[in-house]
């Protein structure tokens, strides 16, 4: 009998777009009846963990502490949320997003693998600058 994989990576999923305007509000409200659903039997599955909505208010810290209101560019419009996958590979956590009911709406995916381990200086990250 073959067991199912163990998950071994988690990643974070970023909600982005926005409704689609030809989609009525009760077509709109049934995918998101479905994706709650949908989240809470995948976390009871332990495939995924829970997220947050994410307001359309918000701030920016730079190096000269200086408190911004934000957030910038199209941030604001296309974030709308976030959550965790837990799968073995990038193409399994696609996968699992890729059920997602909200997505006949207009919404899109972003997903990124969390990295396990500190930063350092010493090792290239999605934070080192390109070379010049």
């Amino acid at each position: 009998m073959n067991t199912p994989a163990q998950p071994t990576g988690e990643y974070l999923v970023i909600s982005r777009g926005k409704w689609d305007s030809q989609a009525s509000p009760e077509k709109i409200q049934g995918a998101i009846d479905h994706f709650y659903a949908w989240l809470d039997r995948l976390v009871a599955e332990g495939k995924m963990k829970p997220g947050q909505r994410l307001a359309s208010t918000g701030a920016t810290v730079s190096k000269k502490l200086t408190l911004i209101d934000g957030p910038f560019g199209e941030t604001k419009e296309v974030i709308g949320g976030y959550w965790f996958i837990l799968a073995g590979s990038l193409e399994d956590a696609a996968r699992i997003a890729g059920e997602n009911p909200t997505l006949e709406c207009g919404l899109f995916f972003e997903i990124r693998p969390i990295e396990q381990e500190p930063a350092t200086a010493g090792r290239i990250t999605s934070e080192t600058p390109e070379p010049c």
